[in-house]
């Protein structure tokens, strides 16, 4: 704070704004020996003389005014505002968090507790701190309360005494259940599914990204629309609702009801314009198939190295986090094998468990890019206890949205940090799998050798005389096709080079003679 000095009275420094701060000197001599180092450093701790006695306010004006040079600035403290992200800031309001499952007959016990793991990655990334976690094995689950009366009574005890916040269920819970488990446990409760809508929520950055989110939890809320107290009661109808007279008389809308139909009309406008930006992208799509440009996604389980991988291949540059679902917008970038064609590689949202079909449904539009793909990298961490079942729940997906029929590589990543056991069963199991490590680089030229063999190579050779006017389709031969000779001469430039059918109908005309 910058002060000015009033010269009758050295000891009261006159701070530019209203307030005054008074400052008295001390006979102690501060030194705080080791000073942090940094931008404040070269700021001296104070260091005042010993004999320099506590005076009253007023009776040291004859001191020399840069004794008062003395007074340094604290090394180390600020008052400057920081600021934080969403999930940090959930992170500082931490929800305290308990687990509930259902072991149902014919799974196996492996399964149920990676699945439970699972749950509390989820609830942690979604910024919560797992108290306990239980499971009931039963048959199936309670149609009433998802786990039973008499379990509902314990998990109550659990709640209480840990001092948890919310419950959530690794599962699905229907209208009916999440209301009596609410009504029993009187804490909210919460599913899988509104777990991962919540954590969607959170990553989603652009506009289409927020569109399908939003869809998919309105999707996710309709059904589960309920009322308390007042938010019940009827407004009546009589002439406002038709004018009538008597006989029309009655309830109206409900508070339920008009919500319902608020919610109805939101969810028409958010398909309105994901159908317009699916049209644009769909446009991307014709024109990239139209110059016969091969299409190959990355796909996998959440959080297995897919944007590490675009990025060792392309130098996409793309945010990558060790988080659940860091990745939730596709992105298409452009690479060209060791031959020189040229192809498009997509990153794609992740998949887990029980993915729920609402935002299945959502994304469709963005996961379309799999299906019309000629090619998928299927990307499978190596470092998770069972990599095995994210494949399978990987390919589940991929057949529900059309795409099984893609041809695939299989990409084991993360070998840096697997186990060596590990790495030679997962060798056995898929024997056609590339291992890589998209951090360290290992395995990527193989990889490169792999998409190249895989992809399809429709191009033609043309040898053409291209007018010096024509700088345009020079650059579109260098851009898009392989150059394998080209020479300067007095009528135009002669390229002989492979291109896709499209532009080669364009270079048709400029064919050389020889």
């Amino acid at each position: 704070m910058t002060a000015d000095y009033d010269a009758s009275r050295p000891e009261r420094a006159r701070p530019t704004d209203s307030s005054e701060v008074l400052f008295v000197r001390t006979a102690a001599t501060w030194n705080p020996g080791t000073a942090s180092t940094g931008p404040a450093a070269d700021i001296d701790a104070f260091d005042l003389p010993a004999d320099d006695t506590v005076g009253t306010v007023g009776t040291q004006g004859d001191r020399d005014l840069a004794d008062r040079a003395a007074l340094r600035r604290v090394v180390g403290l600020s008052t400057e505002l920081t600021d934080i992200t969403e999930v940090e800031y959930r992170k500082l309001q931490l929800e305290r968090v308990v687990l509930v499952g259902v072991w149902a007959g014919g799974v196996a016990a492996a399964e149920a507790e990676a699945s439970m793991a699972e749950l509390a990655r989820l609830a942690e990334t979604a910024g919560s701190v797992v108290l306990d976690a239980v499971v009931q094995r039963r048959s199936h689950p309670d149609a009433g309360t998802f786990i039973g009366s008499g379990k509902v009574t314990e998990l109550k005890e659990i709640v209480e005494v840990t001092g948890a916040d919310t419950v959530i269920a690794d599962g699905e819970l229907s209208p009916g259940q999440l209301r009596n488990l609410e009504e029993k446990l009187r804490v909210k409760v919460v599913d899988r599914t509104a777990l991962i809508l919540d954590i969607f929520a959170q990553h989603a950055r652009s506009r289409e990204g927020k569109a399908q989110v939003e869809l998919a939890q309105l999707n996710y809320l309709v059904p589960r629309l309920r009322g308390w107290g007042v938010a019940l009661s009827r407004q009546r109808g009589g002439r406002v609702a038709g004018g009538a007279g008597i006989g029309s008389r009655g309830p109206g809308e409900t508070k339920l009801e008009i919500d319902r139909r608020r919610i109805y009309k939101r969810i028409a406008q958010l398909r309105s314009d994901l159908s317009a930006m699916r049209r644009v992208r769909d446009t991307k799509r014709s024109q990239r198939r139209a110059r016969a440009i091969p299409a190959v996604s990355i796909a996998g389980y959440t959080n297995a190295g897919k944007s590490s991988l675009l990025n060792r291949l392309t130098d996409a540059g793309v945010l990558v986090e060790d988080a659940l679902f860091a990745t939730l917008d596709p992105t298409t970038r452009r690479s060209r094998t060791a031959d020189g064609r040229i192809y498009t590689l997509t990153d794609t949202v992740g998949f887990v468990r029980h993915l729920p079909h609402q935002l299945v449904e959502s994304f469709r539009s963005t996961l379309e890019e799999i299906g019309d793909s000629d090619l998928l990298l299927h990307v499978v961490d190596a470092s998770d206890e069972h990599p095995e079942d994210q494949v399978t729940a990987v390919r589940t997906v991929l057949a529900e949205i059309e795409a099984a029929e893609v041809v695939e590589i299989v990409v084991i990543n993360k070998a840096d940090t697997a186990q060596a056991d590990e790495l030679t069963r997962l060798r056995h199991l898929f024997p056609d799998a590339v291992v890589v490590s998209a951090r360290t680089g290992e395995g990527i030229d193989e990889l490169r050798r792999r998409i190249a063999d895989a992809l399809p190579d429709p191009s033609i050779t043309v040898d053409v005389l291209l007018p010096f006017t024509e700088g345009a389709l020079l650059s579109r031969i260098h851009e898009e096709g392989e150059v394998l000779l080209e020479e300067h001469t007095g009528d135009g430039t002669r390229v002989r080079g492979r291109v896709y059918p499209d532009l080669a109908g364009l270079l048709a005309p400029f064919v050389a003679v020889n």
